[in-house]
């Protein structure tokens, strides 16, 4: 018999290169690498914990008979993650079938592997029953030629006889290979039955919080004037304190102008400080200044989050008003939710500018950082002065409590010198 050992070798390797071929055709399918997994489980996780957190705010309320507008924009937070956390779910499932999908052609492959193997060796244990006994194997010896002929017999009995124990390994081994396989297809389908049932179970809740949204909004639908003067009223407020910034900047701008004035004429040069005292439109920072504005700069997405635990409630830029048809409502920064009277921290170094009180904002706050501004509206009680240096993940006041609910709402604005600027792209992801 002929032992033919390299075509043994691509049987034996085979499989891997279908598995190989098939990790890197199947594309995104298969392609759910472990980085992506972790990813798509640490973004269910904080889903979670979001929907935890407005669940909290939600039973808080619940003392309180009277729907407030508050309570609906925690239930439309609450039903936005909580979609979120069903889409996460969906391609969790979707990975899992796959990797079941995977397992049950690896497990066919090495099947089959397994299969052949055995057939191969009881072909090799025939054929030394055949023609390997004691007194064949003797006379095939002393039947040699010359010495050099019968060593090579020799030579061939002990190779023979080490590829049928390696044979025997490659046995056990694709055994052990197949009920790990085996063993993994099992965890991966009591995954997905856990994914299949939360995934039902958060459709059950989202249907639930869904019909509680629209008695929410049917119940404000009839209180049109009401909603309409509330919101006249906060746009009244909103561009009064935009008056007020642009204000504090021109200020600025102009106090620089004359410190870089009163610079210049100290050094006797006349042409230096009037072309200084033209500029009227950007502010002369000290080395400090802008060593600072640069720190600023460079933690864009990394600044940490204005309060311990919030989230937020109404967007940057325009949207529509979550009751009133076909209106529509500007935001110049964002509005955070959060517990009641909660601390509101400053995001980042710097002194603060101004310590104001309006209708409606309450107490307002704001921070120089350089060229940065930061804006702390609806504060209840403020823990700082104007001039006052503060350093990051300072107190600077508490939220105005709500009147009638257990949560609070406060506003965030930040600004690049005369540039508004969405405070999402500049906070860390939660």
């Amino acid at each position: 018999m002929t032992l033919n050992r390299p075509a043994f070798g691509i049987l034996l390797i085979l499989p891997v290169m279908i598995l190989l071929m098939c990790m890197l055709s199947g594309g995104p399918a298969y392609g759910q690498t472990k980085q992506s997994r972790e990813k798509l489980q640490q973004t269910k996780k904080q889903l979670e914990l979001e929907i935890r957190y407005t669940t909290e705010l939600l039973e808080k309320t619940q003392k309180n008979k009277k729907t407030s507008m508050n309570k609906l924009q925690v239930l439309a937070k609450q039903i936005k993650s909580r979609q979120e956390l069903i889409n996460t779910i969906n391609l969790q499932l979707d990975d899992v079938q796959v990797q079941i999908q995977v397992q049950n052609v690896q497990i066919d492959r090495m099947n089959k592997q397994l299969r052949e193997l055995k057939s191969e060796y009881a072909r090799m244990i025939y054929y030394a029953c055949r023609t390997m006994n004691g007194h064949n194997k003797l006379m095939f010896i002393f039947s040699s030629k010359d010495f050099n002929q019968a060593y090579q017999r020799i030579k061939y009995y002990q190779q023979y006889s080490a590829y049928r124990r390696s044979q025997v390994a490659r046995i056990e081994s694709t055994r052990r290979a197949i009920d790990s396989h085996c063993k993994e297809l099992e965890e991966q389908k009591n995954a997905k039955l856990t994914l299949v049932q939360s995934q039902q179970l958060e459709k059950q809740k989202l249907d639930r919080e869904k019909t509680e949204k629209a008695a929410a909004v049917e119940e404000f639908s009839s209180k049109e004037k009401q909603l309409t003067a509330t919101l006249k009223t906060k746009q009244q407020a909103a561009r009064k304190l935009e008056n007020e910034i642009e204000k504090l900047i021109v200020d600025d701008i102009r106090a620089s102008a004359e410190r870089a004035r009163k610079k210049a004429a100290k050094t006797s040069n006349p042409a230096t400080a009037s072309k200084t005292a033209t500029k009227k439109e950007v502010m002369e920072f000290t080395p400090g200044e802008l060593e600072l504005s640069s720190s600023f700069s460079a933690n864009r997405g990394h600044l940490p989050w204005p309060c311990d635990r919030g989230f937020i409630s109404s967007g940057f830029g325009e949207h529509p008003h979550p009751v009133l048809e076909h209106v529509k409502v500007k935001n110049n920064g964002i509005d955070i939710m959060t517990e009641h009277e909660s601390v509101v921290k400053a995001v980042f170094k710097g002194k603060v500018s101004r310590v104001m009180s309006f209708p409606t904002l309450n107490h307002v706050v704001i921070i120089r950082h350089g060229d940065y501004l930061t804006v702390y509206s609806n504060l209840g009680e403020v823990h700082v002065r104007e001039g006052q240096d503060v350093g990051a993940r300072q107190d600077i006041g508490k939220v105005q409590p709500d009147a009638e609910d257990q949560k609070s709402e406060f506003h965030f604005e930040l600004w690049r010198g005369k540039m508004i600027q969405n405070p999402e792209d500049w906070l860390a992801k939660k």
